[in-house]
């Protein structure tokens, strides 16, 4: 099924510096696709910290099982990716194939297999022909080389319609380092850590527990503030690779004054990650922010807030134009937190369309409409009970969504 570009992708496309340390190379294997890239191979340094993140979904895919065990080592040599198959829901044949490739990667590339991490995003429920992947590996190791993260993010694509790249730089100690990342991600996303997958890589020296508190830490506002239709990955993984390669002191533990500007750019990076996801969401043409303030708590915010932004009827009312400010009270009133009909007041853009729970008086329905005719929707609602505020982002619900879905499988 051929499927348009986003209207809401990235008008330009970051230049992605190397990153001291990595080399990539991707391969056409004909795992599911014809005619397009569906293998990644990540070739790390010797010495490579890694950090990871992964669904809490009781139905996890073997690759997440298999990264879970190899994360205890805290030390990386490579990653492989397909698309095109999940190898999730696969039984023992889905553990064989994940323990050939780790295998044959080692091989590859020269070091252990609990050095090898592995991603898989795709369909359900079918098995994944390793021998389709495996052939490959050897020549990926030898021609893997530096820059090629553009067409990183183009292997791990699914129904994806744009390849999801962002990159930053910071100082540690006076060290300058540079940061990358892709991401893949369009249906089944609310990452709980969505078929959501994203691969970071620094070249600075931070030890393998600092730079997973890091992560751990940044996922909250990003991408577990991400949703397109409410539905949990058994795929979902993050993970962030450290090479070292940049000349800084190695940074021991997470909260060393020294890592405050990386901290910064390693969240600034998910967070545009996260939301090119969103606005990628299948069938998606508006990008919509929901924000929750005055709450009781942040956690009591976000709650309210993904309750807005996972409702079908809020998001077919954003599909539609239509500032219909009942379903967001609907919306608040299900989350089951604490909030008072009469204190609430909504927001959709600049205009204000309810207050102390009705309409506001100074309400005009142009106004409201021209609001929902831009492409991204800033959805405001203040509970009025405390200082409690969180902000998720998520997309409309078109028919394109449910075509996407109806023939995924086909």
């Amino acid at each position: 099924m051929s499927v348009a570009v986003s209207p809401l992708a990235p008008k330009s496309t970051p230049d992605m510096p190397e990153i001291a340390g990595v080399s990539i190379a991707t391969a056409e294997a004909g795992i599911k696709y014809r005619n397009r890239t569906d293998v990644l191979l990540m070739r790390f340094a010797e010495g490579t910290s890694v950090a990871g993140v992964f669904t809490t979904s009781k139905c996890p895919s073997a690759p997440v099982d298999h990264c879970r065990r190899a994360l205890t080592s805290g030390s990386a040599r490579a990653l492989v990716v397909n698309s095109g198959n999940a190898n999730a829901f696969t039984g023992k044949k889905g553990v064989a194939s994940t323990d050939a490739t780790a295998k044959a990667a080692a091989e590859a590339v020269g070091c252990t297999e609990a050095e090898v991490f592995l991603a898989s995003t795709g369909v359900i429920g079918e098995p994944l022909d390793a021998g389709k992947i495996l052939p490959h590996l050897p020549s990926l190791a030898e021609r893997a080389t530096g820059g090629l993260w553009r067409e990183a993010a183009d292997a791990i694509m699914t129904t994806d319609t744009y390849p999801k790249v962002a990159t930053r730089t910071a100082s540690i100690g006076g060290t300058s380092v540079t940061l990358n990342g892709i991401a893949k991600g369009a249906g089944m996303i609310a990452p709980d850590m969505a078929t959501m997958l994203s691969f970071l890589a620094t070249d600075a020296a931070i030890a393998p527990a600092a730079l997973q508190a890091l992560l751990a830490e940044a996922v909250a506002p990003s991408f577990n503030s991400v949703t397109v239709d409410s539905d949990t990955s058994t795929s979902d993984t993050l993970l962030l690779f450290a090479t070292g390669q940049a000349g800084n002191a190695r940074v021991e533990t997470a909260d060393d004054p020294a890592l405050a500007e990386f901290r910064a750019a390693l969240d600034d990076l998910l967070l545009d990650l996260a939301r090119q996801v969103a606005r990628d969401g299948e069938g998606a043409r508006k990008e919509i922010i929901v924000t929750v303030e005055g709450a009781m708590d942040d956690r009591s915010a976000k709650r309210i807030a993904l309750s807005i932004a996972n409702s079908p009827l809020v998001k077919t009312a954003v599909a539609g134009e239509d500032a219909n400010w009942g379903r967001v009270v609907m919306a608040v009133g299900k989350a089951g937190e604490p909030a008072e009909r009469d204190r609430l007041a909504i927001s959709f853009g600049a205009v204000r369309v309810a207050v102390d729970g009705e309409r506001d008086p100074a309400y005009q329905e142009a106004a409201a409409s021209a609001e929902m005719k831009k492409d991204e929707i800033p959805i405001l609602v203040d509970l009025g009970l405390g200082t409690g505020r969180w902000t998720v982002y998520t997309c409309d619900l078109t028919k394109e969504y449910v075509a996407i879905n109806g023939d995924y499988r086909s």
